[in-house]
């Protein structure tokens, strides 16, 4: 099953930064799921949490995504794990990050433990936003009458789980990729919003070490196309990517929350015109993408952890395209 949420700015929910503005800021992340032993965390991911308290403090964070392997390497047992603790709470522990919530989908990582109870510890926290596997959002830019729908997407019950294999086998329930392929198309038809993202774990397009998604490839790459969907985002390879395609599909990799991957071996596995940038190719540290939503455009930015701007782009709104 699945829900919408409807989230607007009211005097009974306050997302991220509360100054005035007229943008909707955004932090995407994933795999940044720690190691399962003592300390629970990675350096490098210490150091992205900073960065998540600095880029609101200094910025506004009104929410951040956060798109699977929370919990390496084999998901969490129960509501109850300490991993909850020593990977999420005590790492994104600073005060500037207290108000701003998070909404999570699963990766293959977390497919490999239990799913529901992360989603079960949205219940136990106030800032985990899981309702469930995959689900549907609608914020409004403040000062504007323009809107941003995200899809949530579980792209490991679409395509299946990696396990030993690099790539996705098949879906182990036909019937529930099935259902939630339908709901996505359906999702994308109806949206009048002025962006849209699609966010899942796997990705459509990728040069690092998993590369391309053959199963997003073939379903997901032409809904994104027909319905103009603004941004596709994803983790899974662990570095920073911008992938446009040349009619302006725009792919995001964001999966340098944990760990460092400077791997490019299907560098070749993507026209080399649609590669605007990578850390790996472009030798730059790993970090977090940032989405500013204004009235008229979006801007793309890939901070690495030192609060350095390595790499921005500038994407129209659906209405000006």
């Amino acid at each position: 099953m699945w829900r919408c949420l409807l989230l607007f700015l009211s005097g009974c929910w306050l997302l991220g930064h509360t100054a005035v503005t007229d943008s909707l800021n955004v932090a995407v992340l994933a795999d940044w799921g720690g190691v399962p032993f003592a300390p629970y965390h990675t350096q490098h991911q210490v150091a992205v949490a900073q960065e998540l308290g600095r880029l609101n403090q200094e910025q506004g964070l009104d929410f951040i995504l956060s798109l699977g392997d929370h919990f390496y390497y084999d998901g969490v047992r129960d509501a109850q794990d300490p991993r909850f603790k020593q990977t999420f709470e005590q790492v994104f522990s600073q005060s500037t990050l207290q108000n701003v919530p998070w909404f999570l989908v699963s990766g293959n990582h977390d497919h490999k433990g239990n799913v529901s109870a992360q989603i079960h510890y949205s219940e136990l926290s106030h800032l985990w936003k899981y309702p469930s596997l995959y689900y549907s959002l609608l914020f409004p830019v403040l000062g504007s009458n323009v809107t941003l729908t995200v899809l949530m997407i579980d792209t490991v019950v679409l395509c299946g789980n990696t396990w030993n294999q690099e790539q996705p086998v098949g879906p182990e329930n036909l019937t529930e990729a099935e259902q939630q392929w339908d709901w996505i198309q359906n999702s994308l038809s109806t949206t009048r919003s002025d962006y849209v993202l699609v966010a899942g774990h796997y990705p459509v397009w990728s040069i690092g070490h998993h590369g391309p998604t053959t199963c997003l490839k073939e379903r997901l790459r032409p809904l994104l196309k027909k319905y103009r969907v603004s941004a596709y985002v994803s983790g899974h390879d662990h570095n920073l990517q911008m992938i446009r395609e040349d009619d302006g599909t725009a792919y995001v990799v964001s999966g340098s929350g944990a760990f460092e991957d400077t791997d490019s071996a299907h560098r070749n596995s993507v026209p080399q015109a649609w590669q605007l940038f990578s850390s790996p190719v472009n030798q730059t540290k790993g970090g977090v993408a940032y989405f500013k939503f204004c009235s008229d455009h979006m801007t793309v930015s890939f901070m690495q952890t030192d609060g350095k701007c390595v790499f921005q782009i500038q994407l129209p709104s659906r209405r000006w395209e």
